[in-house]
């Protein structure tokens, strides 16, 4: 394996803080926007926000990735309307609360199945992705089933039982994280070969 372990090593080299400062502003922006695209459904839209996620992930690395999403977060507390359907900082104490939390976890896994080699062809990055897609699920149901009581949120969606859990926050989204998985896979190895081409 070659030295540069993700897209943004191979295509921009590793050196200069100022050049990763720009990728986290970069990887936010294209995050938030991904974001506003979405498909209302209650209590939780379908957005684009995870396949962006998952790109800036492979691309960036788990570090990189994960500071990405970390800044993301702090965008959306500061009060910027980065989080789907122009949401802000009350987005991370609602229902999807959990799934924003889970979403440097997200960044974090993506890039290091980039840095293990996992990312480069298509079956292997997709399934990288549909895995860590899944495991998105666990922080985005523990939240409403029980951790948003502990921290004194009572809301409608607040301690559910996992049937109404895997009704409202799981079913609805599961066929549309396997395609933004397959999609996510296709735009990463193609951009590999599109360096290799270079």
């Amino acid at each position: 394996m070659s030295r540069d372990t993700t897209l943004s090593q191979a295509a921009l080299g590793t050196d200069g803080i100022g050049r990763k400062a720009l990728l986290v502003l970069g990887g936010t922006a294209f995050i938030a926007a991904a974001a506003q695209i979405s498909i209302p459904m209650i209590p939780v839209p379908m957005t684009l926000q995870t396949l962006a996620i998952l790109i800036v992930g492979f691309a960036y690395g788990s570090r990189l990735g994960a500071i990405t999403l970390v800044t993301y977060l702090a965008q959306g507390a500061m009060g910027l309307p980065v989080f789907a359907n122009g949401a802000n900082g009350l987005a991370l104490i609602g229902p999807t609360g959990g799934f924003l939390v889970g979403f440097v976890g997200m960044a974090y896994l993506a890039g290091l199945a980039a840095e293990r080699g996992w990312a480069r062809g298509v079956f292997t990055t997709a399934l990288s992705a549909i895995v860590i897609s899944a495991l998105l699920y666990l922080p985005g149901v523990a939240w409403p089933m029980a951790v948003a009581q502990v921290f004194g949120i009572e809301a409608g969606w607040v301690g559910l039982s996992a049937a109404p859990i895997w009704a409202n926050f799981v079913a609805p989204f599961l066929l549309g994280d396997v395609i933004k998985s397959v999609l996510v896979a296709l735009i990463v190895t193609g951009a590999w070969r599109a360096l290799a081409r270079r």
